[in-house]
């Protein structure tokens, strides 16, 4: 299997929002580009045993070639971490999108606050379509054109069938439990970050506490994009993508 660059979605998500860059990305790349629906995502299965995000690693990494290059967006990031620390020889490089090793705020470490993300768990096992239309909301929320934002997610997302109620409720988990600052610190690949000022859920502030921990971290961020900024901003995002691989 030759090395390759594969995007992982995020959360309740699947892996047609990248249908938008994965055109121009292909174009002049000598790598081939892959989107993947993370397992339980897109109609994707979900093996009755993941129970954990390792677990969810370990089915993504049987289909990985040695030396590839993830992009990691949002609860993707974690994923790409996740597997960049337990499976180095398959992963050559990291571009983390709105990503945060760490997605729980505490005293000394930006985030999403605590109760925000119980009331997301509370809501899903109440209504999982409505909890995911919020989370679209959150998603786009400070950007420019947030209503745009939100019907193109909304429409690719709907491409493919809804996520395995299981597979979301673990995703949920992860986001509230997994705390990867020390693999991230450990990481011996190159790894880049592709962030949103306005960003509701990864707070900007974040950058400098990650470039802390990881000395080789470059950053980039845009201004006036939120959440999804390879949505909002798609041309500039696939041009800075196009840089760092």
């Amino acid at each position: 299997m030759q090395s390759e660059i594969v995007l992982l979605h995020g959360w309740g998500m699947n892996k047609q929002v990248w249908q938008l860059s994965m055109e121009q990305l292909q174009q002049a790349q000598p790598l081939a580009v892959r989107a993947v629906n993370l397992p339980g995502f897109g109609g994707a299965t979900f093996p009755q045993h993941i129970s954990t995000l390792d677990d969810l690693a370990d089915e993504i990494a049987r289909e990985l070639s040695e030396h590839s290059v993830l992009v990691g967006w949002s609860l993707g990031g974690l994923v790409a971490i996740n597997l960049a620390h337990r499976y180095p020889d398959k992963v050559a490089k990291l571009v983390l999108v709105a990503s945060n090793p760490c997605f729980v705020e505490s005293p000394e470490w930006p985030g999403i606050k605590p109760k925000v993300l119980a009331g997301f768990k509370q809501a899903l096992a109440d209504d999982s379509a409505k909890t995911i239309e919020r989370f679209l909301a959150i998603q786009a929320m400070g950007s420019e054109h947030a209503r745009d934002d939100i019907k193109q997610l909304r429409k690719l997302l709907g491409q493919l069938p809804v996520a395995h109620p299981k597979a979301l409720s673990l995703g949920l988990d992860a986001l509230q439990s997994c705390d990867y600052r020390t693999y991230f610190g450990a990481l011996s690949q190159p790894v880049f970050g592709l962030f949103g000022r306005l960003d509701a859920l990864v707070p900007s502030e974040v950058i400098e506490r990650m470039a802390v921990l990881n000395p080789q971290f470059k950053a980039f961020t845009f201004a006036k994009a939120s959440h999804a900024p390879f949505i909002s901003h798609k041309d500039e995002f696939v041009t800075h993508l196009k840089s760092i691989l």
